[in-house]
């Protein structure tokens, strides 16, 4: 029996719109171009289809000096729904600013005054299995499911975007956001190997996880304990369990930055061999800085995983935290249990950002499409091949990826290389100190990286006022 031929491919499809808009100030005619790329696998046939959407700016000067930023978010299997709809698009929706729920539609939908488009313009990039991107032909949906084969695709794109439009001289730029940053180096390193190297002018790095080694919770690895406390102690002050004393939050924060390596971090590798009376010193400053009790902590060997923590900093009020801001609280109705049913950061707000979505791509953009915009792939997370290709001879043991050194690499052989990392005080999936941690390591210039931060969370942009100062850094990071 020979194999089923691939399902025909039928000829990509695309639309354009018209718009205006003021943008920083500055009043802007653009163009919408909404549609798929073909992109043609090694046997040169088409194998994945990637729909995007690029805000053009009329009338903007040289296209050699006009930059482009590519932008996209993370998962690995989220759209760029996110940063389209709620930061850097020319239209985004409004949700609470106080971490409130969004409710039900209508949602507000408004011109984004706070757009870059002024001084770039601006693809968002969904990869395969996002959005209405799709692995075709011959090709399986898993095949585009993996830190290098996705990096690979999204620079296939971007390699075919700046031919097609003629924009291979424009300063360019990455910009993602959670496992987005992850995507973001793996496709500035892949790229930029061989003969056919791409480089980049910067990257901009939102909610930053590069080495997982700092988020992956997991017995042997203290590391994440280290890396979250800050957090905690962000949260704490936010919600009134902890005390700053006279020197302020600033000082608070920074003392738990220092008590994190100098203090924390030894005691957990000590483990048993730690002193009781050291370990009871060590659980007392840790109840200051997470408002958790000594009892709780002493129970635990004074490690805190983010879900228990959400659950019972909170516990005597009957409400939990969201993880991906903890501003957001949300009750819970196993009174006994040890982790929240759900994260009230994502539940309060993902409806108004799907609905927004969904009417921007109908009504504004008038795509006619007849299949769903996928803004969550919860496949292409289970199926994710985490793996990267490992030199001849390297070890084959199991280890997380950490793609920082991919971008101490970079840095070193692009010496005009620019780094942003953006990070929310109040985000425990990306925690702030990780990034910082990270960037210490790994060969990285940190005197080449602006690092800046929000009193809010993973999404920083729920924030109105770290919505506004997140694209202001930006604007001055792209003009800098």
């Amino acid at each position: 029996m020979t194999d089923a031929p691939p399902p025909s491919i039928a000829t990509p499809r695309s639309f354009e719109t018209r718009h205006e808009g003021s943008f920083n100030g500055q009043h802007l005619a653009y163009r919408c171009l909404a549609g798929e790329t073909h992109l043609p696998g090694a046997d040169g046939e088409p194998h994945a289809s990637i729909f995007t959407f690029s805000y053009l700016a009329d009338d903007a000067g040289p296209l050699e000096s006009r930059p482009v930023i590519f932008a996209f978010n993370g998962g690995p299997g989220s759209a760029s729904m996110w940063l389209h709809m709620g930061a850097m698009g020319p239209r985004r929706v409004v949700v609470p600013s106080d971490a409130g729920h969004a409710g039900n539609a209508p949602y507000p939908t408004i011109d984004n005054p706070l757009c870059p488009l002024d001084v770039a313009d601006l693809v968002f990039i969904d990869p395969p299995g996002t959005g209405f991107s799709r692995m075709i032909g011959s090709a399986k949906p898993e095949d585009g499911w993996g830190l290098e084969q996705d990096a690979d695709i999204v620079a296939q794109f971007i390699r075919a975007w700046l031919t097609t439009h003629r924009r291979w001289a424009s300063p360019r730029y990455l910009c993602g956001e959670s496992y987005g940053t992850t995507r973001a180096v793996a496709i500035a390193a892949r790229a930029g190997a061989g003969n056919g190297s791409l480089s980049f002018n910067g990257l901009s790095l939102i909610s930053v996880v590069l080495d997982f080694h700092t988020v992956r919770f997991e017995p042997g690895n203290p590391l994440p304990d280290m890396c979250a406390l800050p957090t905690y102690a962000a949260t704490a002050l936010h919600h009134g369990i902890a005390d700053p004393g006279a020197e302020g939050p600033e000082a608070f924060l920074e003392a738990a930055r220092q008590f994190a390596v100098n203090e924390y971090l030894p005691a957990l590798v000590a483990g048993s061999r730690l002193p009781e009376a050291r370990r009871r010193a060590v659980a007392r400053r840790l109840s200051r800085f997470t408002g958790l009790p000594v009892p709780w902590l002493e129970g635990t060997r004074l490690r805190i995983e983010p879900a228990r923590y959400r659950r019972e900093v909170l516990r005597a009020r009957g409400i939990s935290l969201g993880r991906f801001d903890t501003r957001y609280t949300g009750p819970d109705h196993d009174a006994a249990g040890e982790v929240p049913d759900n994260d009230p950061a994502s539940y309060a707000v993902s409806a108004a950002y799907v609905t927004a979505m969904n009417d921007h791509l109908t009504r504004a953009l008038a795509v006619d499409w007849d299949r769903p915009y996928v803004n969550s792939n919860r496949a292409a997370g289970q199926k994710w091949n985490w793996r990267a290709t490992q030199p001849e001879g390297a070890s084959r043991w199991p280890a997380a990826v950490n793609v920082a050194p991919m971008l101490g690499r970079l840095m070193r052989e692009n010496p005009a290389l620019k780094v942003w990392m953006a990070n929310g005080l109040y985000d425990l999936a990306t925690p702030f100190f990780a990034a910082e941690t990270t960037a210490a390591g790994n060969g990285i210039d940190t005197a080449r990286v602006t690092m800046t931060y929000y009193p809010a969370g993973h999404m920083m942009y729920l924030h109105e006022p770290s919505l506004a100062a997140l694209m202001a850094d930006m604007r001055t990071w792209l003009e800098a």
